[in-house]
């Protein structure tokens, strides 16, 4: 907890919105609905069996408290995003907000792959075998310029990502975890 008003740093809110998110997986598979679905693509002999809940097991207060934790959640990221949004950071050159550097961060992860696709492309000649003779179809980009290209992609991802990194450790998010 950072400060006197109990409020959260950015990488605590991230955690903590991932255990939202199991708390509101496991307690959507308890609700009967969720177990019908699941047994309607199993192949079951005996469709006399039904099941009735524990004693201990009220669906109604489950369901008022995936309610709660759904709101709780939805409050966790807006505040969140907030974060994001009124934070910025130097990448390269360029001052960014930190959601415009999660979307850049998603942006070369995308290019990183596309690049592995072409080096593994450019790695080879392509040998066509004709009756007479080989003829060989040369790669459309050079292996040399793609890796490189892929190499630079590569660091610049990872600066990005320890910039974030650490920013999660600064930044504060507005959002008191109450137990």
């Amino acid at each position: 907890m950072p400060d006197t008003k109990n409020n959260l740093f950015l990488f605590e809110a991230i955690e903590l919105r991932a255990e939202l998110d199991a708390r509101l997986k496991t307690l959507e598979a308890l609700l009967p609905e969720a177990r019908e679905n699941r047994d309607r693509f199993a192949f079951r002999r005996d469709d006399a069996e039904r099941l009735r809940p524990v004693a201990s097991f009220d669906v109604a207060e489950c369901r008022a408290e995936i309610a709660a934790l759904e709101s709780k959640k939805r409050k966790l990221n807006n505040a969140i995003q907030r974060a994001n949004f009124e934070r910025r950071i130097t990448v390269g050159s360029e001052e960014m907000s930190l959601a415009e550097a999660l979307d850049l961060r998603k942006s070369i992860n995308q290019r990183i792959g596309e690049l592995t696709s072409q080096v593994r492309e450019a790695a080879y000649e392509r040998i066509v075998y004709k009756e007479e003779r080989d003829i060989v179809e040369p790669p459309d980009r050079d292996f040399g310029e793609v890796r490189q290209a892929l190499e630079e992609k590569r660091r610049l991802f990872r600066d990005l990502n320890r910039r974030l990194r650490a920013v999660a450790f600064e930044v504060i998010v507005e959002f008191r975890d109450e137990p």
